[in-house]
């Protein structure tokens, strides 16, 4: 909610911006001035602020470092260029946060790759588990046909019930 901790903890958020704006006017940095003055039971909070903080600088400075060297490149490409009379095709491009039509895209994909996934998988169960019944049923019919089988005079067939349980017998071994 945006209850009191939540309000103080902006303020406290303002605050230190204002500190960090401060300090890139005058030029001086000091990452560790503050960090013994924190208040033991929110020293956690204010620590993972400033990694925060010093992760957004670092990929802002790699980033622009990176949307450099192309430009140097072309540059360096230019120049024999002129001899040649023709202009080079410039690989230069920003690298761009995705929109978050591009965002909800990619995630419908995965999703949809997903349930794909598990419907191929679902089907596979499916005919396992179809093919092993099939199985099951077809020895059960052929035990049936071996113990029911009757003699002339529609007794049962005691021989071939014997040779059946035998048989079992010499499987389980």
């Amino acid at each position: 909610g945006q209850g009191f901790a939540f309000r103080r903890k902006q303020k406290i958020q303002r605050e230190y911006r204002k500190l960090l704006r401060k300090e890139k006017k005058v030029g001086t940095q000091s990452d560790a001035q503050f960090t013994d003055t924190y208040p033991e039971h929110l020293k956690h909070l204010y620590l993972a602020e400033e990694e925060k903080l010093k992760k957004q600088r670092k990929a802002t400075r790699d980033s622009i470092l990176l949307e450099e060297k192309p430009k140097k490149a072309v540059d360096d490409v230019c120049k024999g260029c002129v001899l040649f009379n023709y202009r080079p095709v410039t690989t230069e491009r920003k690298f761009k946060k995705k929109t978050s039509h591009q965002k909800a895209k990619e995630e419908y994909e995965k999703i949809k790759a997903e349930r794909a996934r598990k419907k191929e998988e679902a089907e596979k169960r499916q005919k396992q588990r179809e093919e092993a019944q099939r199985i099951y049923r077809q020895k059960k019919m052929e035990v049936y046909k071996i113990l029911s089988k009757k003699t002339k005079k529609g007794q049962p067939n005691l021989n071939l019930q014997m040779e059946y349980l035998l048989q079992k017998i010499q499987q389980n071994r």
